[in-house]
């Protein structure tokens, strides 16, 4: 190797991006220099000559001697923190740390010698001083006063949980179930469902003895058509979508006339009835392809949005009561402006698209504020759907608390955000540009998989002190008792891929995880929050050490949980700290799997990785390993054939674990056997449109649900497998 590429290498390794990896069968492989330079170009960093690497590593290397303070800290409260200060050579220097509840002490300076350098031709000195552990939990400030100068010298600091502590569950654990909400409407809903079917399935599911529902994303989406079907690639994962909102359940709404009911209803009857119309084979997310799976019906977004958006235009028009009003206005205060570009971006591109026009590709509020009227008024709109958004769901995790659940509503945070949606658009400097985030070759997936998310750049995050983060996961935060990190690793390092490469040509960067983990710790703790990570997959060893530690839970899911080829993980040897479950929204539900309607679906979309026979008998070997578990460890009889019997034994063995969090998918509960998303399909299959439906392919209504005998049978199954009397 020259001596070029040993400076290019040690240059990726200082901002974190990997020059090697391990693959996921066992060889390893060199990063090339051109997928480096390509990283480190989105960092605005000049790698691609020889002397352009060279002052990089100079500059890279004299960053911290450059500032007086650091440009963010995040410690732990049980941590001894160094605070290393950079002034000129020979000058004094006294550093004072505020509170974020008001006062301040001086920080003690530590006897440590550092030797000057010249920086810019100022010979600079270091001194260190030291936050001990003990502190208040919190954002506060530190200031440093330098002799001879009066210039402000501030950085923010994070004080944040060793770990994070649990609720006082039952026996120390406790049960839930896992909905794709939108996907089991009510009768009472507009052909989706919403945040009043969460509150009903919260209320209903609390009643057998649950403790949290863990639901799908309900991050904002765009308000142009055609809608995004997944729930995993929002255009802000700061707001939320407006789509869950049950128009009826409005308290203007009362205040309507006659005539404006019966057009509500009428509305309301459209929406419904989309359900069960074919769905358009041009639809992104369904072509015709996909629409052979299903001789039913299908969530269709756009017609159930469309009719809905006309009844809250007809609702909008009535003025608030004063108590309302005040509501209102305190939500906007709250949410300052963050929200008003949230809602200016909603305006445009509900008006130009997703590929906005030049002058608005960027926030220019100025500017909006001289553009016509309807645009403005349409912005006002956008704000208020937010509120009823926020209103709407919090409104059912208080059903849930109060129907006797610990926790509540489980949230689901998304990996990242649409590369034109709102986030990327308020705020582009906090991503990688020309980069999305994936992830390398694998055994399904022989290329790689690119996931068209852009990055946040961890240089741009500590500049912001983590403000994107804590923004996220406050949003998510406000509105339930618990939260699961999809791809939790994506808080220690993410895959990128460079515009115009293939995925597999990736590599991974990391993240100051202590800060990410911390950041996300002290939102979590000022919420009262649970926190899971989804920790599947290739995750090293130190990762899930790290995340119990901090008091994250991890996650296990019973058909990944092998000790040996045909040897199924003994229910004793879980882990504590984790959600354990059968199968995943990845997954096909348990019924889908035994009957064998998964092979059938990816052979016809060309996802088996072998033949059909083949395939068969690995489900059969792996099968026959769960069986035997079952046999031995969940009172599964030999010879037992019966679907309901298999299922019962199934949430058997996950709650004779003793992991703290188990968790039921409702679809599980009504013998479901289509999956709800099939990864490595974008049209060919309806990803996040299928209904909540029954062994015999019949849609479910919410009321059919609640008042199914084997659904509530085994939700009062795993209650008392839970907490045994």
């Amino acid at each position: 190797m020259s001596e070029s590429q040993d400076q290019l290498q040690e240059l990726a390794c200082a901002y974190g991006v990997a020059i090697d990896y391990w693959d996921y069968s066992g060889i390893h492989r060199i990063v090339s220099d051109e997928t480096l330079r390509a990283v480190l170009r989105a960092m605005d960093i000049d790698a691609d000559t020889p002397a352009q690497v060279a002052a990089s590593l100079k500059m890279v290397e004299e960053r911290p001697w450059r500032r007086v303070l650091p440009e963010c800290i995040v410690t732990r409260n049980d941590d001894n923190y160094w605070v290393r200060v950079h002034v000129p050579h020979g000058k004094s220097v006294s550093v004072t740390m505020h509170f974020e509840e008001g006062g301040s002490w001086d920080l003690p300076q530590l006897d440590v010698l550092v030797a000057p350098r010249e920086i810019n031709g100022v010979l600079t000195g270091e001194a260190t001083f030291n936050i001990p552990p003990g502190q208040p939990l919190g954002w506060h400030r530190l200031t440093a006063q330098v002799e001879g100068d009066e210039r402000p010298y501030t950085c923010p600091v994070a004080v944040t949980p060793a770990r994070l502590g649990m609720p006082n569950l039952r026996g120390g654990r406790a049960w839930g179930a896992m909905s794709q909400f939108y996907a089991n409407p009510s009768r009472d809903s507009w052909g989706i469902g919403d945040a009043a079917d969460l509150a009903t399935i919260c209320k209903w599911v609390a009643s057998k003895g649950a403790d949290f529902l863990l639901i799908n994303p309900v991050h904002a989406s765009q308000a142009t058509f055609p809608l995004e079907n997944s729930p995993y690639l929002p255009c802000s994962r700061r707001f939320w979508n407006p789509i869950y909102i049950r128009p009826d359940a409005i308290a203007e709404y009362q205040e309507l006339s006659d005539k404006k009911r019966k057009k509500i209803a009428e509305l309301r009857e459209k929406a419904q009835s989309s359900l069960s119309e074919a769905m358009p084979a041009e639809h992104p997310g369904v072509s015709g392809s996909g629409a052979h799976f299903f001789n039913g019906d299908l969530i269709k977004r756009d017609p159930a949005w469309k009719q809905k958006l006309a009844a809250l235009e007809i609702i909008y028009q009535v003025p608030r009561s004063q108590e309302r009003e005040a509501d209102y206005q305190q939500f906007l205060e709250e949410q300052g402006p963050a929200l008003e570009q949230f809602a200016t971006w909603c305006a445009l591109t509900e008006k130009y698209g997703l590929e906005l026009p030049e002058k608005w590709q960027t926030p220019d509020s100025a500017q909006f504020e001289k553009c016509g009227g309807k645009l403005r008024q349409r912005r006002e709109f956008f704000k208020w759907l937010q509120w009823l958004c926020y209103r709407q769901l919090r409104q059912a995790q208080q059903v849930a608390l109060d129907a006797g659940m610990k926790i509540g509503v489980m949230h689901d945070l998304a990996v990242g955000v649409h590369q034109l949606g709102a986030d990327h658009w308020s705020d582009p400097a906090v991503y990688a540009q020309g980069i999305s985030v994936g992830a390398p070759a694998d055994m399904y997936n022989q290329l790689g998989q690119n996931w068209t998310q852009p990055p946040w750049r961890p240089d741009r995050l500590e500049q912001q002190a983590y403000e994107p983060l804590r923004r996220t996961v406050a949003a998510a935060a406000k509105m339930g008792g618990a939260l699961r990190i999809d791809h939790i690793m994506g808080l220690l390092r993410l895959w990128w891929i460079p515009e115009g490469m293939l995925p597999k040509d990736g590599t991974y960067v990391r993240y100051n995880h202590q800060a990410m983990v911390g950041v996300l710790l002290l939102e979590a703790y000022r919420n009262n929050l649970v926190v899971v990570g989804e920790d599947l997959g290739t995750v090293e060893p130190w990762v899930r050490d790290y995340l119990r530690y901090r008091g994250i839970l991890g996650t296990g899911v019973l058909f990944f949980e092998f000790d040996a080829p045909d040897h199924l993980v003994p229910p004793e040897d879980y882990r504590r700290e984790q959600l354990a479950a059968v199968n995943t929204h990845d997954m096909p539900p348990v019924a889908g799997y035994l009957t064998g309607e998964d092979l059938r679906i990816r052979e016809s979309l060309n996802l088996l990785d072998s033949t059909r026979e083949e395939a068969e008998a690995n489900q059969q070997r792996v099968f026959g390993a769960v069986r035997r578990a079952l046999i031995e460890h969940a009172g599964l009889a030999e010879d037992e054939r019966d679907m309901g019997e298999i299922i019962r034994a199934l949430y058997r063995y996950v709650a004779a674990t003793p992991a703290q969090l188990v968790v039921l998918t409702l679809a599980d509960a009504v013998q479901e056997q289509l999956t709800e998303n099939q990864p490595g399909t974008e049209f060919e299959y309806p990803n996040w449109c299928v209904p909540l439906r029954d062994q015999e392919g019949n849609t479910r209504f919410l009321e059919d649900v609640t008042a199914d005998q084997f659904a509530n049978q085994l939700l009062e199954m795993l209650e008392e497998a839970v907490h045994p009397a």
